[in-house]
């Protein structure tokens, strides 16, 4: 009987134990773990290279020269500055700097140095009247004497997350080779200065782009247009007459002052380095 009353006090234990551990609430789960995504921000040192096309962007006055005697006897020479164009290449390198990651004005500043390629063809002259034999008119300005420029400027745009656009605008040089001297006479300034002015839109490729061949935190790529105006200071530079023997000018006469002025459409690569 006492056996029997210890083996009902059991059970009932068990039971109400059972019971009382199905009451307690259960541990809940522990919260999902999210991992937020960076936001694209354009502040970041970079480099790249670029290529394009420039053409003329100058008057293209016609502009006369009466020739002197004996070269000419009521001779007077026309000179229609042709248009010139041709390939333009380089690299740039520069900084941005985005006031707020993903859209927003974005400040910064490009330093960049191109080859020209503009032709060797000079600009001779249209004759009416005579002129001494062995001898000719030549007009040594225009854009076939420069063989780079670069320039060194500041951009402002804004930014719509990975797409910026932007103006631009700041400090250029130029220079060309000395080939187009007469009998030792330069007819080009070697080194002149100016300004560029221009703008484009730039697009930032994922970071896993194939194209990322440094590691970059981004690579970008822009289409840009610039208009370079580089002062020649050509007030007293004018046309000359030549002898073809010695290719040496025997005589002068100042036409009137020419800039080089062209307008160049490139395509460019960027590497952005700095924050993602």
């Amino acid at each position: 009987m006492i056996k029997k009353l210890l083996l009902a006090s059991a059970a009932t234990a068990l039971l109400t134990g059972a019971a009382s551990a199905a009451d307690l609430p259960r541990r809940a789960a522990p919260p999902p773990v999210f991992t937020p995504v960076p936001v694209f921000t354009w502040t970041g040192a970079y480099f790249g290279i670029n290529a394009g096309y420039a053409f003329d962007a100058s008057s293209n006055n016609t502009n006369s020269f009466a020739v002197p005697f004996p070269y000419g006897n009521g001779t007077t020479a026309f000179f229609n500055q042709r248009n010139q164009e041709g390939f333009s290449g380089g690299g740039q390198v520069g900084y941005n700097f985005q006031f707020t990651p993903g859209s927003g004005i974005v400040v910064g500043i490009e330093a960049d140095a191109q080859y020209l390629d503009f032709g060797r063809n000079r600009n001779n002259a249209f004759v009416v009247g005579p002129l001494a034999p062995g001898y000719y008119v030549t007009d040594p300005r225009g854009l076939s004497s420069l063989d780079f420029f670069g320039t060194v400027r500041g951009r402002i745009g804004y930014a719509f997350d990975r797409v910026l656009f932007y103006g631009t605008g700041g400090f250029a040089y130029g220079s060309g080779s000395a080939d187009r001297s007469f009998g030792g006479f330069a007819g080009n300034d070697s080194f002149r200065t100016g300004y560029a002015v221009g703008g484009g839109i730039e697009y930032a490729l994922p970071t896993d782009s194939f194209l990322n061949f440094f590691r970059s935190s981004a690579v970008t790529l822009k289409v840009e247009g610039l208009y370079v105006n580089l002062d020649r200071n050509t007030r007293n530079q004018g046309a000359f007459v030549i002898n073809a023997a010695n290719n040496f000018p025997v005589a002068y006469n100042t036409i009137g002052r020419r800039d080089d002025e062209f307008a160049v459409v490139r395509a460019g690569l960027n590497y952005k380095f700095g924050s993602y």
